[in-house]
């Protein structure tokens, strides 16, 4: 089996890049925009003509939530045209895709764990509406692709929510976080290897669901954040109005995973373990 993966500097990339150091079975290409521009079709089919994968993992996103608003253009080329892009060149060379979305397709105003058959309804955002479109690019080019939509992704890899609030609360010792927007935290080792799962499995095609387990806002992952890393700081809550950016959030994101742990009967870990194991990692880079 040979995989074919973007985005591979990112976070889910490179916990992708070690899994992969654990299948040796299996032959992985990993790219980035050095070697394969994802928005460029003669770029794409050269590295499927030369590389032949049985399956492209496509984790290249534009994730500036707030920044996408100032570069729609740029947003909407990496998140909506070029996963359609990838998609139809897949489908054209008899490839599987499994492209990575986000909780942003839904608006948040449910109040129960959205199923993968909830309709998108994104909300009035770029980066919302680039990935909602994204994923209707990715599903009309590839009758065997894969979605897998995820939350709140981090990783002893790269910039994210964790090493931010261990850097600002090492810092300053006193953080404000919303406490009422709620979701389900990711530690993006854990969906390298549900990837891998759906892959082993050879998963049928349509959109699954992976999150780690149980649910939390950001202030209690921020206060859980400082807990395990040992931080002295005071995280006191606040509120989404109190914190105005220029991209709105949705209030509630949780995804239903019955789908997925259905399919591969694997269980999911808990966000806070999963969580002491990254920090964990993290510490011991100190």
């Amino acid at each position: 089996m040979k995989v074919l993966v973007t985005g591979s500097n990112g976070q889910l990339g490179r916990e992708l890049r070690l899994l992969s150091r654990k299948t040796p079975e299996i032959e992985f290409l990993f790219t980035d925009l050095n070697e394969m521009d994802i928005t460029d079709r003669l770029s794409v089919e050269n590295t499927f003509s030369e590389f032949k994968p049985s399956w492209l993992i496509n984790c290249a996103a534009y994730t500036g939530v707030d920044k996408a608003e100032q570069e729609p253009e740029k947003a909407m080329l990496v998140n909506a045209f070029a996963p359609g892009l990838l998609a139809s060149i897949a489908s054209q060379c008899n490839s599987r895709i499994v492209h990575i979305s986000t909780d942003y397709v839904f608006d948040g105003n449910s109040s129960k764990p959205y199923r993968e058959d909830h309709k998108s309804v994104p909300l009035e955002s770029v980066y919302a509406k680039s990935k909602a479109e994204g994923e209707e690019n990715v599903l009309s080019n590839c009758s065997s692709a894969i979605i897998l939509r995820t939350s709140w992704l981090y990783s002893w890899f790269g910039n994210n929510f964790v090493k931010t609030i261990r850097r600002v609360g090492s810092e300053h010792g006193e953080l404000k976080v919303v406490a009422d927007q709620i979701g389900s935290p990711t530690w993006a080792h854990d969906l390298a290897e549900a990837i891998y799962n759906l892959i082993e499995l050879n998963a049928e095609p349509g959109i699954y669901h992976f999150a780690n387990e149980g649910i939390c806002s950001w202030y209690d992952f921020a206060k859980a954040i400082v807990e395990f890393s040992g931080i002295e700081c005071i995280v006191n809550p606040t509120d989404t109005e109190s914190y105005p950016l220029p991209s709105p959030r949705p209030f509630y994101s949780v995804l239903d995973k019955s789908k997925y742990k259905a399919f591969t009967r694997k269980s999911i870990p808990y966000w806070r373990d999963s969580l002491k194991k990254c920090i964990a990692l993290l510490n011991e880079q100190k």
